[in-house]
Formats: C-alpha cells, sequence, structure tokens
C-alpha cells in the first residue's frame, strides 16, 4: 500500500508543479478539503480553480514522505518544497504537508491536504 500511496502523492505534486486542474480532478477525492499556508480552508472546487485565479507553481516536490497506513486510508508527512506566486506576488517556501489519502473503487485518492510552516527542532 506504501508505494500506492506515494506514487499518489507523486502524480499529485506533478499536477501542482504543472498547474495542471484536470489531472488534480482525478486525483482529488469528492469530499477533498485544502488547508493553505496561510489557514485559509478551500473545497475541492476552489482548489481546482486556483490556477484560474491567479496561482501559478515553477516549482513542486514532496520532500521526506513518511507513510501511515490506517485501513483503507493513509496519512502522509512531508514537506513542500514549492516555488509559486499568486497575483504576481511570491508564495514560496517550504511547508509542512500533512496528505490524507483514501482507497476508492477507483483507486486512491487524496482526500485532504494542510500545508503549515515548517519548524525546526532545536539542537
Amino acid at each position: 500500500m506504501s508505494a500506492e500511496v506515494l506514487d499518489l502523492v507523486t502524480r499529485w505534486a506533478a499536477a501542482e508543479q504543472s498547474n495542471d486542474a484536470k489531472a488534480l480532478d482525478a486525483l482529488l477525492a469528492d469530499g477533498f478539503v485544502g488547508v493553505g499556508p496561510l489557514g485559509f480552508v478551500l473545497t475541492r472546487e476552489q482548489w481546482l480553480v486556483r490556477f484560474d485565479n491567479g496561482l501559478v507553481n515553477s516549482a513542486f516536490v514532496v520532500e521526506e514522505p513518511q507513510v501511515h497506513e490506517h485501513g483503507s486510508a493513509a496519512v502522509v508527512v512531508g514537506v513542500d518544497a514549492q516555488q509559486t506566486t499568486f497575483g504576481g506576488r511570491d508564495n514560496s517556501g517550504r511547508f509542512r504537508l500533512t496528505l490524507s489519502a483514501v482507497r476508492q473503487e477507483t483507486g486512491w485518492r487524496v482526500a485532504s491536504v494542510h500545508l503549515g510552516p515548517l519548524q525546526q527542532m532545536a539542537g
């Protein structure tokens, strides 16, 4: 299962990097919810129209993904390294990523994404 989930994460990151809403549409679960690095919450439909609204990813990579399996669901914790602009303003950075995946009849789908501050451990 871990390999299938990691493949989903790789395909999701590639779709994000390509600014490809059509590819994302095939990867996101129906009830998808996304939380951006500034705390905003987006529905599936809102996530898919971000590129039409001025979001441009020029690089988007998931580093250090760790898969935690839970039956027909999995949680992936990693780092999202992205070079991104929104409305011409730089929003690039490295963010803590928590991605939830669910196994459906059509295969693994991304159920939720949460991006937040990346803090380094002291010492």
